[in-house]
């Protein structure tokens, strides 16, 4: 074939991909496999044309793409942990502000109910518990409750348990944000009424000790799920300038991305509460450091981390999507 006939057969094909370029894989593969075709029969019979130039440079364009493809594939799970999430987390900020507060008022209110009812402890925690813990206390060790269970078995148990507690604070939040808020107001009222109840047995001290050494990054992440169903239900309520099918489809999104991002921190939290409350007996230090280190991470990583990723420039656009300083 002369090479004026093999132009003329290919131009318009080659005109589109460089006009006309795709993200589609399936269609930027056919089209590189194509090019690789046409690159192979040019060097064969053209080899010094411009033409074979002309075709290798629409190929190596494409072949760039793929390649840029992949490597954002590979990077895509720690750009969501570095950027996304904390952004995420800083657009809601307002939002974690007012869920936290909601939970601590609760709590506020489980104690002091537990205060002024002597009943109402028994009521929330159930009389089977309370009569196990006060038999412990009689014993002299009133956190024996922690070294029960084979503790391969509790990790798993405690953390499957605190993930779908998590999930009911998430899924709830259909229900116009007050399923999730119910959810909340359960733990709390829980919450206030188990801490009370060691104070008043004078082991106030004690329980902070033990019992928040795992507390620290579970409740934080009781408090974070609800955030991520109070997302959900928002997004139904004040659906701003989208159509409400719209935005409750990027609050569910959101929110989910949420969840997923604290089954570690649960994990973590039901080893914690596993293999190391169990040791009630542990040096002061040692509870006091793990207890300050996990609160030195929950309030990095969701307050101050996200402040600083937005500083530095990094934008999430409306679908999502992470704009890296450069491209702003």
């Amino acid at each position: 074939m002369r090479e004026s006939s093999f132009i003329k057969r290919n131009l318009h094909r080659w005109k589109k991909i460089q006009e006309e370029p795709t993200e589609d894989p399936d269609e930027m593969a056919e089209r590189f496999t194509g090019l690789l075709d046409d690159l192979a029969y040019a060097k064969t019979f053209y080899s010094h044309s411009k033409v074979t130039h002309y075709i290798n440079g629409l190929a190596g364009g494409i072949f760039q793409r793929i390649y840029s493809s992949h490597q954002g594939e590979k990077n895509r799970f720690s750009n969501f942990f570095y950027y996304q999430l904390p952004l995420l987390i800083r657009k809601h900020h307002r939002l974690f502000l007012f869920t936290f507060c909601y939970f601590l008022l609760i709590c506020i209110i489980g104690a002091f109910s537990a205060a002024h009812d002597e009943t109402f402890v028994r009521g929330v925690l159930g009389d089977e518990y309370v009569n196990m813990t006060e038999q412990n206390i009689a014993n002299g060790d009133p956190f024996g409750v922690y070294k029960d269970q084979n503790p391969g078995y509790m990790w798993l148990r405690i953390a499957f348990n605190n993930i779908r507690v998590s999930m009911f604070c998430f899924v709830f939040g259909i229900a116009l944000s007050a399923g999730t808020l119910w959810v909340l107001l359960q733990n709390g009222i829980m919450l206030g009424s188990f801490q009370y109840f060691f104070f008043s047995k004078g082991l106030g001290w004690a329980s902070v000790l033990v019992i928040w050494v795992h507390g620290t990054l579970e409740i934080s992440s009781i408090i974070i799920a609800g955030t991520a169903g109070m997302i959900l239900g928002n997004s139904i309520l004040f659906p701003g300038t989208h159509t409400r099918k719209d935005s409750l489809k990027r609050g569910a999104k959101e929110g989910l991305k949420i969840i997923v991002a604290l089954i570690p921190i649960f994990m973590v939290a039901a080893f914690l509460e596993s293999f190391i409350t169990r040791h009630t007996s542990m040096p002061v230090a040692v509870s006091i450091s793990i207890l300050a280190l996990s609160l030195a991470f929950i309030v990095w990583y969701f307050i101050i981390y996200p402040i600083r990723v937005q500083k530095q420039g990094y934008r999430l656009n409306t679908a999502g999507k992470l704009i890296k300083p450069m491209q702003l």
